[in-house]
């Protein structure tokens, strides 16, 4: 499983730049740059929601499902990075993400 850094801080699984989801869903089929993909698991934190981070583990290494085919760390749809960044410190939902660590083939 890939070390994650992610900077979307205002995603509910956000602890500390870490995941508290457990695994994530990079999309972007048909992408040939980074910014053609996303975190589709990447949930906004509103107001009176419950933050997922304050009761989750903040996972370092973490399982990603990867539907970016064109992406050299693509291997039968998971990631092989050894590590991994998600993008996107002012995101506000999941289109404004971005897997900063893909490499096209």
């Amino acid at each position: 499983m890939p070390l994650l850094n992610c900077t979307a801080r205002n995603c509910m699984y956000n602890k500390d730049e870490y995941c508290s989801k457990g695994d994530i869903l990079v999309e972007g089929t048909t992408a040939e740059t980074a910014d053609e993909t996303c975190c589709r698991s990447f949930v906004e934190k509103k107001d009176g929601t419950v933050n997922r981070a304050e009761t989750g583990c903040a996972c370092k290494t973490i399982e990603v499902d990867c539907k970016a085919c064109d992406c050299s760390f693509n291997t039968q749809e998971k990631c092989s990075a050894d590590k991994i960044t998600i993008a996107g410190a002012s995101a506000c939902r999941c289109d404004d993400t971005k897997c900063g660590s893909f490499t096209a083939k």
